[in-house]
């Protein structure tokens, strides 16, 4: 499937959220994405966690230990509401790439990605009311082309791999890096709403009509 831009939004009806309901993330993307479908958090309230990978952990079992650990975190002092966190991890095989805080760091991420296929790999985490959990994670495949220095430049000049998981955003100008996707878009953007929505239904946290 070609990177035409992001497909349709999904269909979630009139779907509100419970007054209690907490996302457990300081991401604006994240935000964003579940107001687009009509879901607006109570409050946000970012987790305080280490996000280091531990010695030979996966990419896979990182997002998903990660996401989980910044629900419990919040969750322990709210555990009346429904909490949802979630992590995005970039990763190369077993190599995961990490948030470009830096200019340099963007660009070694970036001169990585050139002309290659990476994971962009989700985990997702709900924590109901009296403790039951929901865990998704998902996996979008994506396929950059061959940068040019000169394109690598340009981007880093944009100044949007700021603090961005492989130093960019598919949202942004680096959308035209990418040949290939495949899979969900809304995961590379940093929530996977189909996924997400199915969690939060699946426990109440969300209800139509």
């Amino acid at each position: 499937m070609t990177a035409a831009g992001p497909p349709a939004k999904p269909e979630v009806g009139r779907s509100t959220s419970l007054p209690d309901f907490i996302l457990a993330s300081g991401s604006p993307r994240r935000l964003e994405l579940l107001r687009r479908i009509g879901i607006e958090p109570a409050a946000v309230l970012p987790a305080d966690v280490d996000e280091a990978p531990r010695r030979h952990e996966l990419p896979a079992q990182l997002a998903g230990r990660l996401a989980e650990a910044k629900a419990s975190a919040v969750a322990e002092g709210h555990s009346n509401t429904f909490v949802l966190g979630a992590d995005t991890v970039v990763a190369c095989g077993r190599r995961v790439l990490p948030k470009a805080e830096d200019a340099a760091t963007a660009r070694r991420c970036l001169e990585f990605l050139s002309g290659r296929r990476h994971r962009v790999i989700s985990g997702v985490c709900l924590i109901a009311p009296g403790g039951r959990i929901g865990r998704r994670r998902v996996t979008t495949q994506v396929t950059f082309k061959r940068l040019t220095d000169n394109e690598v430049e340009a981007y880093l000049a944009g100044g949007e791999w700021k603090g961005k998981a492989g130093g960019y955003a598919i949202q942004g100008a680096a959308e035209a890096f990418v040949r290939q996707i495949n899979g969900s878009y809304s995961n590379v953007v940093g929530l996977p709403l189909y996924e997400t929505v199915s969690l939060l239904r699946g426990l109440g946290a969300v209800r139509d009509g």
